[in-house]
């Protein structure tokens, strides 16, 4: 069984996957208490749903790119198997995980989009390292919620310390909610010259910042 609290189909709102239909399993609970959280009300409730109701739902859905997400996700050790699962049936499966759990036991086939958690988070000292190391070139990516300089420093160290110019398929630049300006930011990763993707959520600029399942 796991805590679901909710699942739909959707816009794809970040990655390089941004603008793609999507189904989203949303899971309940998370270890981290990030300041910027956009997602509080997953941190408890939800439904005690079974793995095969869940991949039922997800079929009736009808769309072939899965993103499992939280909360974190991998808090469940159930949702290993989910993701085994529906990688067995075909779908591409993204993970989106806040990095404090080991991605070590995931399907090679799942892909995953890490969270690297910056010290305007409050949580950077969470980080679970190991996991920058199993990143792979062709597959993952990982992210970096920038709200200030100090946050921009640190994700252009962790970047050079951990190679992950080449060692991740995209780095993924993203603004904290209302934090920062948006134009300051991109010329930050502008002057810094490197090979990174700045992403705006694009579900909260269609539907709005409170607004859930979309």
């Amino acid at each position: 069984m796991l805590r679901v609290t909710e699942i739909f189909r959707s816009i794809q709102g970040e990655s390089t996957h941004a603008g793609r239909p999507c189904t989203f399993v949303r899971l309940t609970g998370c270890p981290m208490r990030c300041t910027w959280c956009d997602s509080e009300y997953t941190f408890s409730g939800g439904e005690h749903v079974s793995i095969d109701e869940v991949i039922r739902q997800v079929r009736e859905l009808g769309c072939p790119l899965v993103e499992i997400t939280g909360g974190e996700p991998l808090a469940q050790r159930e949702a290993f198997e989910l993701i085994g699962r529906l990688c067995q049936e075909s779908y591409e499966v993204l993970i989106e995980t806040g990095g404090y759990v080991s991605t070590e036991d995931l399907d090679p086939r799942a892909k995953v989009i890490l969270d690297v958690k910056c010290p305007a988070s409050g949580e950077a000292e969470r980080n679970h390292w190991p996991n920058l190391t199993r990143l792979r070139p062709d597959l993952d990516e990982v992210k970096f919620v920038v709200a200030d300089w100090a946050d921009w420093e640190f994700t252009r160290k962790v970047v050079a310390d951990y190679d992950l110019e080449n060692c991740a398929r995209s780095i993924l630049i993203s603004p904290a909610w209302e934090q920062i300006d948006l134009q300051q930011l991109a010329n930050w990763i502008l002057e810094s010259g490197l090979k990174a993707r700045m992403q705006l959520q694009l579900h909260k600029y269609i539907w709005g910042p409170d607004v859930h399942g979309v």
